[in-house]
C-alpha cells in the first residue's frame, strides 16, 4: 500500500505575522542581555552607567559595540524567521525560497543597485531638507538627534586600521545586516503580507515602510523605503531570497 505524505498546512498569516514579532522581541531581549554581559565582561558595571566608554573611539570600545552589532543583529533579525520556519516544520530553503542564484543575475542585481545609487543619493538629499511646521520642532529634533547618533555610531563602526578591520567591518555592517534584515523583512514580513493581502505590490511596500521605519533614521526614511521596496520586487520576480540579500549587501558596501 502507497502512502502520500502531505506537509502540514501553513498557519495563518497573521499567526505568522504574530509568531514573527513575539520572536523579534524575544530576540532583542536576548541580545540585549548578551550584550550587556559582554559590556559587563570588558569593562565592569563601569561600563552600563558611562556611555563614553562605548563612544570614546579606541579599538576595545569599537571591538565591544561590533560584537553588540552581530549579537542583536543576529537574535533579533536572523533568530525569528529562522524560528518561524521551524514553527511551520519546512525547511528554511524551501520556505524563504533559496533557489541557487546565476551569475547573471547576480551582475544584474549588482548593475541595479549601482545605477540606483545617484537616484537614492538625491532622495536622501531631498529627505534630509525635510523641515516639519514650528508646533512640531521638538519632534524635528528628537528626529535629528536619532540622526546625529546613528551617524556617530556609524562612523565608530566604520573605522579601521588595517585590511583585518576592513573585513570584520564589511561582514559586521555589509553581510549579516544583508542576511538579517532580508532574511525577517523580505523573507517573513513580505511573505506574510503577500498572502494575507494576495497583492504582492501592497505587500512590498507595506514590509518596506516597516523596514525604514524601524531604522529610527527619519532623515534618510525614503531611499530607505525605496530600497526596501527594491530589494521585495528583486524577491519577487526572481523567486530567490539570495537575490535580495546580494542586493542589500552590495548596497551597504557602496555606501560604506
Amino acid at each position: 500500500m502507497n502512502f502520500i505524505y502531505n506537509e502540514p498546512e501553513e498557519k495563518g498569516a497573521y499567526i505568522q505575522l504574530l509568531m514573527i514579532l513575539c520572536y523579534a522581541i524575544i530576540g532583542l531581549i536576548i541580545g540585549s542581555v548578551l550584550s550587556l554581559a559582554v559590556i559587563l565582561g570588558v569593562y565592569g558595571f563601569d561600563g552600563l552607567g558611562n556611555a563614553d566608554l562605548l563612544t570614546g573611539g579606541d579599538a576595545t570600545a569599537i571591538a565591544v559595540l561590533k560584537v553588540s552589532q552581530v549579537l542583536t543583529t543576529g537574535c533579533m533579525f536572523i533568530l525569528p524567521p529562522l524560528m518561524l520556519a521551524w514553527t511551520e516544520k519546512r525547511k528554511v530553503s524551501n520556505f524563504y525560497g533559496f533557489i541557487k542564484p546565476k551569475i547573471s543575475f547576480l551582475f544584474l542585481v549588482f548593475m541595479i543597485m549601482l545605477c540606483s545609487m545617484p537616484i537614492m543619493e538625491w532622495v536622501g538629499l531631498a529627505n534630509q531638507k525635510m523641515i516639519l511646521p514650528d508646533f512640531l520642532k521638538p519632534v524635528e529634533n528628537w528626529m535629528r538627534n536619532k540622526e546625529d547618533e546613528a551617524m556617530k555610531m556609524t562612523i565608530l563602526l566604520l573605522k579601521t586600521n588595517n585590511v583585518f578591520d576592513f573585513l570584520i567591518n564589511i561582514l559586521v555592517i555589509a553581510l549579516i545586516p544583508a542576511i538579517g534584515e532580508e532574511l525577517i523583512f523580505r523573507g517573513g514580513v513580505q511573505r506574510s503580507f503577500t498572502r494575507m493581502f494576495k497583492n504582492p505590490h501592497v505587500a512590498i511596500w507595506i514590509s518596506a515602510f516597516i523596514f525604514s521605519a524601524i531604522h529610527l533614521q527619519f532623515f534618510g526614511f525614503f531611499p530607505r523605503l525605496f530600497l526596501g521596496a527594491a530589494f521585495g520586487y528583486i524577491y519577487l520576480w526572481t523567486g530567490s531570497l539570495w537575490y535580495a540579500m546580494l542586493a542589500h549587501f552590495f548596497k551597504q558596501c557602496l555606501c560604506s
